[in-house]
């Protein structure tokens, strides 16, 4: 039986995980971890143990711990704040002899600055780039991106601190932030033609799986309602980026339709916010990796439902030990 621990476990890519690798009862031992003792983690985890913060100087040395008491044997971001110190101190976290699920080190580097990724991304003149800056007036921004426009911040997940500017007024107030903490994007598309990807590579970056999700965003930035759909030049478009990018494992690409071509928002080197989704219909990505890289077996294509899916609240209910 391996032991697999999971962070991030009170948010939903966390327990999403946890929650796909319980399909299989008795595969696995399933260890969550969360910086917070009232959250829905222990209901999906074998053992629940409450975390320090990512950036306390103890987290490190703490997690190393536990990975050596419980003889654990892969260790998966739920957050992204785990999956970029994990990536810096892989060297530590290494000699525990875990396996951690990590992307390709550069592309995780590269996807924590948008601005960065971009120009990687725009040297190549892959059409698959959006148009971005770092500098301009609104007069400069008005002609070249159109208004609305969008400020976005260069660091940060899940569409948050976004500012869509619509007047001179909005820009004005944000402007001083332009390029060491925003850069301006043109609006591309629309919320009804949002696609999330996510695909499976191999060591080597060969594409060997994916699912194409048509999405729609909660207010919080994770996917809240979603339909299984089929894309003409997807597939190419992840062929594309593969080259360029060398993605390994677990890997999500999230694109917009403008004027029937795709226009890559981003990438999240990692298992993202739609997991338990895409294991639903039949693509469960947490268990493709713990196969691939604890069993050497490799993923094939899976059949993948269709059909779509809403998220909804819902309660779960922890009843004192002196009730039973």
């Amino acid at each position: 039986m391996k032991t697999i621990l999971v962070s991030g476990t009170s948010g939903i890519v966390g327990y999403g995980v946890l929650k796909s690798l319980r399909l299989n009862p008795g595969q696995y031992k399933l260890i969550g971890i969360t910086i917070y003792d009232d959250s829905v983690a222990p209901a999906f985890c074998d053992i629940f143990v409450q975390a320090p913060i990512t950036n306390d100087e103890k987290y490190i040395p703490w997690l190393c711990e536990i990975i050596k008491t419980h003889n654990v044997d892969m260790i998966i971001p739920g957050i992204e704040a785990d999956m970029i110190a994990w990536n810096i101190n892989k060297e530590i976290l290494n000699k525990t002899g875990v396996h951690i699920l990590l992307n390709k080190p550069e592309l995780i580097e590269l996807c924590s600055d948008k601005w960065t990724f971009f120009k990687k991304l725009s040297s190549t003149n892959s059409k698959l780039a959006i148009k971005s800056s770092l500098t301009g007036s609104f007069e400069d921004f008005e002609k070249a991106l159109g208004v609305p426009f969008l400020l976005k911040p260069r660091k940060g997940f899940a569409s948050k601190g976004i500012v869509k500017i619509e007047n001179k007024e909005t820009f004005e107030k944000n402007k001083d932030n332009l390029g060491s903490i925003l850069m301006a994007q043109p609006i591309v598309g629309n919320i009804e033609e949002e696609y999330t990807v996510s695909a499976f590579f191999d060591n080597i970056s060969n594409l060997l799986c994916y699912m194409i999700l048509r999405r729609k965003l909660a207010k919080e930035g994770f996917t809240e309602k979603a339909e299984v759909v089929e894309i003409n030049g997807i597939k190419e478009a992840i062929e594309e980026l593969k080259e360029i990018f060398k993605p390994i494992g677990p890997t999500n690409f999230q694109f917009r339709l403008h004027e029937g071509k795709l226009k890559l928002l981003e990438i999240n080197p990692r298992i993202s916010s739609a997991t338990s989704i895409r294991t639903a219909f039949g693509y469960n990505e947490s268990e493709m990796s713990v196969n691939y890289f604890l069993n050497n077996i490799i993923p094939t294509q899976p059949e993948i439902k269709k059909g779509h899916a809403v998220r909804y609240t819902e309660d779960y209910i922890f009843y004192d030990s002196n009730n039973l």
